[in-house]
């Protein structure tokens, strides 16, 4: 990703080697060069997209070293070379006159020199750092709508994409990355302070937190909601996945500390922040626990929500939060937790829960034309991005709590990721539903059947050991499994008791992975087609 400096002017090679704790090496030779004519504007990991002027960042990677493309990127005019030893020799082999930058961390140097060259736009705003395994994206979406609700102009950077107040962000590429690498990601920073903002929002994932890209960033508030099961294909155990999310809550990364203590892993990173002493550290409790921030009351509304009292620091506030459920109760809670760290204006802030709105996140999807819904055969379609056996289950116990009448859940599980959660996601569902129909979710390379009969497996399981579900079903490809709970919601249907379809995995996602391929595909547009399918007596 090539990132431009936004007109800011040329950095001195010897400074930015001096910032980033980088050795200036000529090519040829391991004494230190003349860095005195050389500047530096722009940056890139990219050999194919780096151009005249910038420093090109030739990193170690799991199959090969990018500095191996060193060719094909000094052929575009770079003004240094950012590498590790290693890289530093493949280089050498290419050119004997480029500069280079020589580090034994290049990834931490990439983020710092990437922030230095923007002009380090993450301090000119109010800044949230949210990471956790479930419900990342909504309580950054839950802080987001407090800030702009309280008049602020806020970006967000996530899984569903970066956003200036509520709207997409014009002039950068989406990505699939929850948390972009460092160059593109100060761009993006950089783009926002450009275009107003004066507060942002990020979700940190563990990827990002590993793999350093969000170093160089140093938040104003981290926050922590939970630990599930998840990215164990990156990093082998639940353990190593815990200590690369507990790296955000250190002060090279974060100033104000906000822990949900509910969480057992959230109460571990609590004391190691009260012993540290070295972050300011709140305290978030959903189930009204001992905490700064507790949650002393929550009663579903209607299906769409629920009214909460939450006591922070002594003081009351009674707020409604507009999506439902007990896991978004906590979220909500850790947002509020996170603007009290702040200092903000609460008052101000907290009646952002209540229009609260994520994509792909307990999303409704109105089926058809609006008079089907007169139907009462037509069933409420819920569409949600759970995809850990946790999330599964807090979704789904959300919607069987409020549903009027049976809860249809379609549910899968990605290939060539996380075999492990794969039976505890059917057997999550299970638990909390009336019939299960289990489906492709995005098979990559894997056999779909192989994945689906895994999650088949541990819904049977719990049916066996008497969970709610009576039927639990193999739907196939994931337009004919949700083709199938449409007809089984209309037909278990009865007279004021309409029937729920909560399609659950892909939430906001637009393709679906099979073979290396990403075909479109979106769960609402295959709840629409079904429903005409079978509103026309078509086959299914």
């Amino acid at each position: 990703m090539q990132t431009q400096n936004s007109g800011l002017p040329a950095l001195p090679l010897a400074d930015l080697a001096k910032a980033i704790d980088a050795q200036v090496l000529t090519s040829t030779e391991a004494a230190s060069g003349d860095p005195a004519a050389v500047s530096v504007q722009g940056i890139s990991h990219d050999s194919r997209s780096v151009t005249t002027g910038e420093l090109w960042v030739a990193l170690p990677g799991q199959r090969t070293h990018g500095a191996r493309f060193a060719e094909q990127a000094l052929g575009n005019g770079p003004a240094a070379v950012l590498t590790d030893r290693q890289g530093a020799e493949l280089v050498r082999a290419a050119d004997s006159a480029v500069p280079l930058l020589v580090t034994e961390a290049p990834r931490r140097a990439m983020a710092r020199a990437a922030a230095l060259l923007m002009g380090e736009p993450a301090r000119a705003m109010l800044t949230f750092g949210v990471t956790g395994t479930n419900g990342k994206t909504t309580t950054a979406f839950m802080i987001d709508s407090c800030l702009r609700t309280s008049g602020r102009h806020c970006g967000l950077i996530g899984t569903v994409g970066f956003l200036l107040d509520g709207e997409p962000l014009t002039g950068v590429r989406t990505t699939t990355v929850t948390t972009p690498e460092s160059p593109e990601l100060q761009r993006i920073l950089a783009t926002l302070v450009d275009s107003g903002a004066d507060a942002m929002t990020m979700e940190v994932s563990s990827h990002a937190l590993a793999l350093q890209r969000a170093d160089a960033i140093d938040f104003d508030v981290v926050g922590f909601n939970n630990l599930g099961i998840d990215h164990l294909d990156f990093h082998h155990t639940v353990d190593e996945y815990f200590e690369a999310k507990a790296q955000l809550f250190t002060p090279a990364h974060g100033r104000r500390a906000v822990i949900n203590i509910d969480d057992e892993r959230g109460r571990t990173l609590a004391d190691r922040i009260r012993t540290a002493g070295e972050l300011e550290l709140t305290t978030v409790s959903p189930s009204g626990a001992p905490a700064d921030v507790r949650v002393v009351r929550a009663t579903p509304s209607g299906g769409h929500g629920s009214a909460v009292e939450f006591d922070i620091a002594g003081a009351r506030h009674e707020v409604v939060v507009g999506l439902p459920g007990a896991h978004n109760v906590a979220n909500a809670a850790l947002a509020a937790g996170m603007l009290f760290a702040a200092g903000l204006d609460l008052a101000a802030c907290l009646p952002g829960l209540s229009t609260v709105r994520v994509p792909g996140r307990m999303e409704p999807v109105v089926l058809g034309a609006p008079s089907t819904e007169e139907d009462p055969t037509t069933p409420y379609v819920v569409v949600d991005f759970a995809h850990t056996p946790t999330a599964v289950g807090a979704a789904c116990s959300a919607l069987a709590e409020s549903a009027e009448g049976p809860l249809v859940v379609v549910v899968g599980s990605g290939g060539d990721r996380d075999p492990a959660k794969r039976a505890p996601i059917g057997a999550h569902a299970a638990k909390n539903c009336d019939i299960l129909v289990i489906a492709d979710d995005n098979p990559r390379t894997e056999d779909p059947a192989e994945v689906r009969a895994q999650v088949l497996a541990g819904g049977q399981q719990a049916v066996a050991e008497g969970a709610r579900a009576r039927q639990v079903l193999d739907g196939g490809g994931r337009r004919e499994a949700v083709r199938l709970a449409l007809d089984l919601a209309r037909q278990s249907a009865t007279p004021g008791h309409r029937a729920t379809v909560a399609i659950l995995g892909k939430g906001h996602e637009t393709g679906q992975e099979i073979n290396g391929v990403v075909h479109p595909y979106t769960d609402a547009g295959a709840a629409n087609e079904g429903w005409a399918e079978l509103q026309s007596g078509g086959d299914h």
